[in-house]
């Protein structure tokens, strides 16, 4: 687990003396980690005067439980999908949120009724809309893919596939590319016949999957030519076209839509701190702030006239966003009780899969 120290020169000195001030933040590290750093953890050091450290996980989720479970918690806040965030509440294992601690939009509007449909729960609070998207290396592919059937058409696009190594996602995505419809996904995976589909057709490219488990591994993997197209998360390929220069397409068929939020783990060692820098996090400056570093949509509304360009002072990042119009033709929205309910069962049957 990567970890560094967030310190700004101005607070350099007796600010941070031993019994200065801190919080520990839990993320997923990589493109998404910096764009954090960058509009949070920063701003966040310099205006309250507390230090960030930074620590890193595959999945902070997993970590969290362990800890609190274990009776030794060290992170204060920890970056987490939404399934996992109604999970871990749903199982004593995070504090209890008062949304009356979060600021209003400059206009005044609470914050309960800016943030968008779903981002708050009883234990989180969200700070970006992202997906999982499908994306291609044009120098390695002949063919332009354009639809998530693509994916699983070996024929057409011969070569490797880059599968994140979870339940989650694939089975969604196997549905859409065997020609169920997004709306009837998971009312599909509610019965026994839609999960054995779904497999089925996991089954037709599973000799040529290149399994991930870190954000960061799908761009490398399309770099490096080990895959011809991969699942990714949004995010993480924009950084590295256009913030990299590699030559790397998304296709927005068969997007699945998700959020992260901001959870505090039972037991964190520093509580207030904690709640302090997830009000400073999510207000609407923060979070517009954070879509200039990474095409991640911000969870306030009161945030969208603000997001602008692109940190390369030229791009602009409306049209990059998974909520953009033209990106949500053949979109599935994650449905997050339905993971929280079916995750370690299905991802039981995931594992077993793989076994085989």
């Amino acid at each position: 687990m990567k970890k560094t120290l967030i310190m700004t020169t101005a607070l350099l000195g007796t600010a941070f003396a031993a019994n200065a001030a801190e919080v520990t933040v839990m993320s997923w590290g990589g493109a998404y980690t910096k764009s954090q750093v960058e509009a949070y953890h920063k701003p966040f050091t310099e205006e309250m005067g507390i230090a960030v450290n930074s620590v890193d996980a595959d999945n902070p989720a997993t970590p969290i439980k362990a800890q609190v479970e274990a009776g030794n918690v060290t992170v204060d806040v920890a970056d987490v999908e939404y399934s996992d965030a109604v999970r871990l509440c749903d199982e004593g294992l995070l504090v209890e949120l008062d949304h009356s601690m979060l600021p209003a939009a400059p206009d005044g509007t609470p914050a309960a009724e800016d943030f968008i449909e779903g981002a708050l729960t009883d234990c989180a609070v969200a700070n970006i809309v992202w997906s999982t998207v499908m994306a291609y290396n044009t120098e390695n592919n002949e063919n332009a893919p354009d639809s998530i059937d693509d994916f699983f058409n070996l024929a057409d696009f011969p070569g490797k596939r880059g599968l994140r190594k979870n339940a989650k996602a694939n089975l969604e995505m196997a549905l859409m590319a065997d020609g169920v419809p997004a709306d009837e996904v998971y009312a599909m995976l509610e019965t026994d016949e839609g999960v054995d589909k779904a497999f089925a057709k996991l089954d037709t490219i599973k000799d040529e999957v290149v399994w991930w488990e870190a954000g960061a591994q799908p761009p490398q993997l399309l770099a490096d030519g080990e895959v011809v197209m991969s699942t990714a998360y949004n995010g993480r390929i924009f950084n590295a076209a256009v913030g990299e220069g590699q030559p790397f397409e998304i296709v927005w068929d068969g997007q699945i839509l998700d959020f992260d939020l901001f959870v505090i783990p039972q037991g964190a060692p520093n509580m207030e701190e904690a709640k302090k820098f997830i009000a400073f996090a999510t207000d609407t400056q923060r979070l517009a702030d954070q879509a200039s570093w990474i095409s991640y949509g911000p969870a306030r509304q009161s945030s969208g006239e603000l997001v602008g360009l692109y940190s390369d002072g030229k791009t602009e990042m409306a049209p990059h966003m998974p909520t953009a119009a033209e990106n949500l033709e053949n979109a599935l929205v994650n449905n997050f009780e339905f993971w929280a309910d079916r995750d370690t069962e299905l991802n039981e049957r995931f594992n077993a899969w793989l076994a085989q």
